[in-house]
């Protein structure tokens, strides 16, 4: 996915028809249309996972990526840049003659830092199991699953073939929940995903409530998640995040940021924290991370960190 940044008022949402805060899914002509009405314009690879796997790898771990993206200017620039970035790139670019482009995200930021997200899923959406590497998978001590990615008509099969060899070769499986509209679109697959595949799942407020939508509270939705996966990590915005694993529940403070631009603050909140745990930190000072993490990302316009976040991580008294 890449990514068309502008920044726009309210009243610009409420004249397109934009819903504030949210991922909306869009064709290519409302995607062409909403790319005339924006004022200039920044483009930069992103994709949620993407932008995670991309953090880790600018942390020092060892990552792959697996998306897809056409054999066109975009998908080149897309796989250049993971690579920039130390990520391995391994799927092949589909071929030139593909119906579909590579997928591309209108995302309108308004001068309270909120995002809104416009995205033509492109060949993205075409993701196969033929396009998981069973050895890839197996490799890994974590794989991480993005809940956008649900969207597409082989997608689930695509992760249940990336779970077995993962799992089978004692591998742990994390999964974020991306959005509360993705979550009403597949709440029963997600629902058997969180029972019998997920160890870690990623949430903000809004996700985990809507994953959980019998829960009378925050906290019990948090309960409900925790009875079912070995440990949830949930973000809060400003209240910072919030880890439940073996029965305690552990809070990391935010850090306070002024917000350019909240996009990517969960996805790189994921990728700190799932880079300390790969590094044998525990979980209180994995969430510390991410909370510095997710706070670098938000001062500036896009979703790929720009400074020395193990720099940061010390300056916040963190041994790394």
């Amino acid at each position: 996915m890449v990514d068309v940044l502008s920044h726009c008022d309210d009243a610009f949402l409420e004249r397109n028809g934009v819903e504030k805060g949210i991922m909306q899914l869009t064709d290519m002509a409302r995607g062409v249309e909403l790319y005339g009405l924006i004022g200039p314009a920044t483009e930069m690879s992103g994709g949620s996972a993407a932008n995670t796997i991309a953090g880790i790898a600018r942390l020092g771990g060892r990552t792959a990526y697996v998306g897809k993206v056409k054999d066109d200017q975009l998908g080149a620039i897309f796989a250049h840049d993971l690579r920039a970035q130390g990520a391995v790139y391994e799927v092949p670019l589909a071929p030139k003659d593909h119906p579909h482009e590579t997928g591309r995200c209108i995302i309108l930021v308004t001068p309270d830092g909120e995002r809104s997200m416009n995205t033509y899923l492109g060949v993205t959406e075409h993701l196969s199991p033929a396009d998981i590497d069973e050895a890839m998978m197996a490799d890994a001590e974590w794989i991480f699953l993005e809940g956008y990615r649900f969207d597409g008509p082989e997608s689930i099969e695509a992760f249940a073939k990336a779970i077995a060899a993962a799992r089978g070769a004692g591998g742990k499986v994390s999964l974020t929940l991306s959005d509360p509209f993705c979550i009403d679109r597949h709440r029963d697959a997600f629902s058997r995903m969180l029972r019998e595949d997920v160890d870690l799942l990623f949430a903000n407020r809004a996700e985990i409530t809507a994953m959980y939508p019998d829960a009378d509270s925050f906290d019990a939705a948090l309960a409900a998640a925790a009875d079912e996966v070995e440990t949830v990590v949930c973000t809060e915005s400003e209240h910072g995040a919030h880890i439940l694993s073996g029965g305690q529940r552990i809070h990391c403070p935010a850090v306070p940021t002024k917000v350019v631009d909240a996009t990517g603050a969960g996805d790189l909140f994921a990728g700190a924290f799932l880079w300390g745990l790969a590094e044998g930190y525990d979980l209180e000072t994995c969430g510390a991370m991410a909370n510095i993490a997710g706070s670098e990302v938000i001062s500036h316009l896009g979703a790929r960190i720009e400074a020395d976040l193990k720099a940061r991580f010390r300056e916040h008294g963190l041994k790394v």
